[in-house]
């Protein structure tokens, strides 16, 4: 079981006012703020942020991919409309994703730093 992740990001000011949008509609709000790292969550931090002024983008092609799970579509479509509002870029529109499952509704998105970062919930089936 996984307990926490951090991602670099190069001006963590901007990182966490863009994550604060971002992470909302998930029920994520800033626990921890220190002077290189916020730490974000919904019970207790387990998702960070690691400030490194001098690192480059993340390679589109290359990287790690994050998965946070939100309550229900709704959430899944304003996180990725925050991202985009808040200058990150699409990786995948919100929808259904029936090659993962048939319950699977997801939105990818890259940060501004290039971290890609998704948001899943899975419906019930109408069948």
């Amino acid at each position: 079981m996984i307990d926490h992740v951090s991602i670099a990001v190069r001006d963590l000011a901007a990182s966490g006012r863009f994550y604060d949008a971002v992470l909302a509609p998930l029920g994520y709000t800033r626990m921890i703020v220190r002077p290189t790292t916020i730490g974000f969550g919904r019970k207790y931090p387990d998702f960070w942020l690691n400030e490194r002024h001098a690192m480059r983008s993340v390679d589109p092609d290359g990287g790690c991919h994050i998965c946070l799970r939100a309550p229900d579509t709704r959430a899944v479509d304003a996180f990725h409309a925050a991202a985009l509002a808040g200058g990150g870029s699409s990786d995948g529109s919100p929808g259904p994703r029936p090659e993962y499952t048939e319950s699977y509704y997801a939105a990818f998105i890259n940060d501004p730093d290039g971290n890609k970062i998704e948001a899943v919930t899975f419906v019930k089936s109408e069948r």
